[in-house]
């Protein structure tokens, strides 16, 4: 059982992981062992899952693909988008209707931080935004 925070992570910090994408990598990956350890508990937005499919594919196979996701899926918990997220993303003042989606996912799964490296464009929501190494502090021993 998960003893720290509840994240929703952003699909730019689960690519630098699945990619490999440096400088980012390190402080992605020890988020990702964080939530596999159960030092936070880790959330993927529902839509996000088909997004890292269809990037994945692009940046390897559908088969390097499809092993990703299944593999996320043991580690995440997926926050669910339906009609009220959406609606709920369509009230935010936000220009990006995807990182609209994602805050509110999060909120609505009950996160208390959504972790991504685009920090500016979740600005005007209602959660705190967190890098991925301003998580890892308040993880402890990370």
């Amino acid at each position: 059982m998960p003893k720290g925070p509840r994240v929703l992570l952003d699909v730019n910090v689960i690519l630098d992981v699945l990619q490999r994408r440096e400088p980012f990598l390190a402080d992605s990956a020890s988020v990702m062992a964080a939530v596999e350890s159960g030092r936070c508990e880790g959330l993927i937005a529902a839509h996000t899952v088909t997004t890292l499919f269809y990037l994945m594919t692009k940046h390897a196979s559908a088969t390097v693909a499809r092993v990703h996701v299944i593999e996320l899926l043991r580690v995440l918990k997926v926050a669910q988008v339906d009609q009220g997220v959406l609606e709920e993303a369509l009230a935010l003042p936000y220009a990006d209707i995807e990182d609209a989606v994602q805050m509110a996912a999060a909120e609505r799964a009950g996160a208390e931080y959504l972790v991504t490296r685009d920090r500016a464009g979740y600005s005007a929501g209602p959660l705190p935004t967190l890098a991925p190494g301003e998580l890892l502090p308040l993880l402890g021993g990370a």
